[in-house]
């Protein structure tokens, strides 16, 4: 009895991982898709992800709550749909906050992950909940580890929600200049999750074990392209600050002191896989603060690093792309001690010059000169 039971779960199993042995193609549109939310015409030409697996509570069955996920790209963007089917047509969604970037399980919400350079190493992952709350990041060293997942990257790229009967519905538009990639590819890896909160499920189009995490990259599937890649064209980005200041004691009667300062931040594709950064007496004061702790200890606190600069390709830098390393430290830039109190205080920058990504299938690259 024992070896039939066994027999049948090995055949369901099978056709489980049949079900969703398939890719997905990724088709082009002639018309530009409107982000809003509904589902366009232009949807039903998509190829369709289907047959999400449980990752949570279990990981051996199809998910309850199924989504169907699709892709269609033009010149401009590429086009992500999402379609998350409820168990009941009335349900309340679950979000702590309407803060760009959210983070955690008791979310609901749609991710969309690319591993564009298929070395299932490095991915960016693009997420959206039912308010239209997005979040963007990078995922390194294969998505294992405490400080694999990183929300502090930046980009423009477009999306939104709606939230109908026994179902919610999300789009996305993705610029090809907000993620790298090389030419004349005919594949990517590719990945969606969904976390459903109110039946306390996570699901993923790809199937991934427990004991590994949601974002793993060892287990994309791929996404096929029916024409190879492209160059995006020039893509420079150019942030420039001015700030000023002007101060005047009244009280004792001193005169007015007035500051200036400028400076940029230029960001550069050499390659479609390679980027320059530049920085001209850079200004942080729209890094988001760090959050306030307690060291009980004798080691020094590691706080994760905010500063768009520094935060593409970051594994290189900080970790050398080894998981639970860090030989470097990039938060030490710009930070000096005073002797005399032993209080940290700002160390000015004049320039800096960052140059990282990826310059072929089996090399990474990583030069950093920082002025202080």
């Amino acid at each position: 009895m024992r070896k039939l039971c066994a027999t049948i779960f090995l055949a369901l199993g099978l056709c489980v991982n049949l079900l969703n042995a398939q890719g997905i193609e990724i088709k082009r549109t002639d018309t530009p898709i409107v982000i809003d939310g509904a589902i366009d015409e232009q949807w039903s030409l998509a190829d369709s992800a289907y047959n999400f697996m449980q990752y949570f509570p279990m990981d051996t069955s199809l998910a309850r709550s199924q989504t169907v996920a699709k892709v269609l790209y033009d010149d401009q963007f590429i086009y992500v749909l999402g379609v998350m089917k409820n168990l009941s047509p009335e349900r309340n969604y679950i979000t702590p906050s309407l803060r760009r970037d959210f983070f955690g399980d008791a979310n609901d919400s749609f991710s969309f992950l690319i591993d564009t350079f298929q070395d299932n190493t490095n991915a960016f992952i693009f997420g959206i909940n039912p308010f239209g709350v997005r979040r963007e990041g990078l995922i390194v060293n294969g998505g294992s580890g405490r400080n694999s997942f990183s929300m502090d990257w930046d980009n423009k790229w477009r999306g939104e929600a709606q939230m109908y009967g026994d179902y919610w519905v999300a789009e996305m538009a993705i610029p090809w200049k907000s993620i790298r990639f090389s030419e004349n590819q005919n594949q990517w890896n590719v990945n969606f999750y969904r976390i459903d909160s109110e039946e306390a499920e996570r699901s993923t189009w790809s199937p991934i074990s427990r004991n590994f995490s949601i974002i793993n990259l060892a287990s994309l599937r791929k996404m096929n392209w029916d024409t190879p890649t492209k160059k995006p064209g020039s893509n420079i980005s150019f942030i420039p600050y001015v700030a000023a200041s002007a101060s005047k004691d009244f009280q004792n009667g001193d005169g007015s002191q007035t500051t200036f300062d400028a400076g940029f931040d230029m960001k550069y594709a050499v390659t479609s896989g390679l980027n320059l950064d530049l920085t001209v007496n850079p200004d942080f004061s729209q890094v988001e603060v760090d959050r306030q702790v307690t060291n009980l200890d004798r080691f020094e606190i590691f706080f994760p690093e905010r500063r768009q600069f520094f935060l593409e390709n970051a594994d290189l830098f900080a970790s050398y792309g080894n998981n639970g390393t860090r030989p470097f430290f990039s938060r030490r830039i710009g930070v000096a001690r005073d002797e005399s109190t032993g209080q940290n205080i700002q160390n000015p920058i004049p320039a800096g010059l960052r140059l990282s990504g990826k310059v072929n299938n089996n090399l990474r690259l990583g030069l950093l000169s920082m002025q202080a």
